[in-house]
């Protein structure tokens, strides 16, 4: 273990130590739980960034995680952090038979394995069947295809696992056109309740404010149901498709971030700011952005 390992793991439980730091000793699984997903994305925003300085640093918060989480495992006698180091070497050994990752690994030669992977996406799929093979070992006579798949993911990434642990047995799209199918399928039973909206307004337009809410309340939870339905259906697009759904929105946020910036830079130089603009003006500034990249 590297020298800079055990101080951190030192360091760690002096915190953690009766007269160390009160915060750090009311700590729990989960309180510190959102604080290691914060971590995760800062690594993430650091690696989009291409910050090398910052991705060092981030990637030194989420190791303080890690250690965090084990020593509060080890003071309640669960397991410490050499139990978390070898868990991960022994699951990458296991899930890699057709390489000798150390020379003590006599599971790592191949046995088994009638064809091994010889490219990145060959491996990804050898992986996920090992996974598939150490959930069955795990299965009891109650359990899912979809075990395991955490639930706090975010959603986009939860859907995108769903769907393909779904696709395993398979019950999926033929083609990715059958998905885009799929999602106007959905798009149109959005558009029905917009349409019943409208008739709702319509026929109870004269009848008060009353009834106008009732019929916007009682809309509300098939709206909210439908739009779930067309996001489901978006994510499978992209899965078909072979795109991160989660990363390409987030590309989307940065170019509609980007955007709207640059437009409200443009209203500003001309004398204007942007929020006094009618629609069709805000609309030819982010034409003009568009334009321009």
């Amino acid at each position: 273990m590297s020298s800079n390992l055990t101080r951190l793991l030192s360091i760690m439980q002096r915190l953690r130590a009766p007269d160390g730091c009160a915060w750090d000793r009311e700590q729990t699984f989960a309180t510190i739980a959102p604080h290691t997903l914060e971590e995760a994305y800062e690594v993430a925003d650091a690696v989009e960034r291409a910050d090398s300085k910052a991705l060092c640093d981030e990637l030194g918060d989420l190791l303080f995680q890690v250690v965090f989480q084990a020593e509060i495992a080890r003071e309640q006698g669960l397991f410490d952090f050499d139990a978390v180091a070898g868990a991960i070497c022994g699951k990458l050994i296991r899930r890699h038979p057709h390489l000798v990752l150390e020379p003590a690994a006599s599971a790592a030669d191949g046995v088994g394995m009638a064809s091994p992977p010889r490219s990145a996406v060959e491996q990804v799929a050898a992986w996920e069947d090992i996974k598939a093979a150490e959930r069955r070992e795990r299965a009891d006579a109650r359990s899912s295809h979809l075990d395991d798949v955490p639930r706090t993911l975010p959603a986009l990434m939860r859907a995108h696992k769903l769907s393909k642990r779904a696709a395993r047995v398979g019950f999926d799209f033929d083609a990715a056109a059958a998905a885009a199918d799929k999602v106007a399928e959905e798009l149109a039973e959005v558009r029905e309740v917009l349409d019943d909206r409208r008739v709702e307004t319509a026929v109870h337009g004269g009848a008060g404010a009353g009834a106008g809410a009732g019929a916007k309340a009682a809309a509300a939870p098939r709206q909210f149901e439908e739009v779930g339905d067309l996001l489901f259906a978006a994510v499978n697009l992209a899965r078909k498709l072979d795109v991160d759904a989660e990363a390409a929105l987030r590309a989307a946020n940065a170019k509609f971030e980007r955007r709207f910036r640059g437009m409200e830079a443009l209203a500003t130089a001309r004398g204007t700011p942007l929020e006094s603009l009618e629609l069709s003006a805000q609309e030819r500034l982010w034409q003009e952005m568009k334009r321009g990249e």
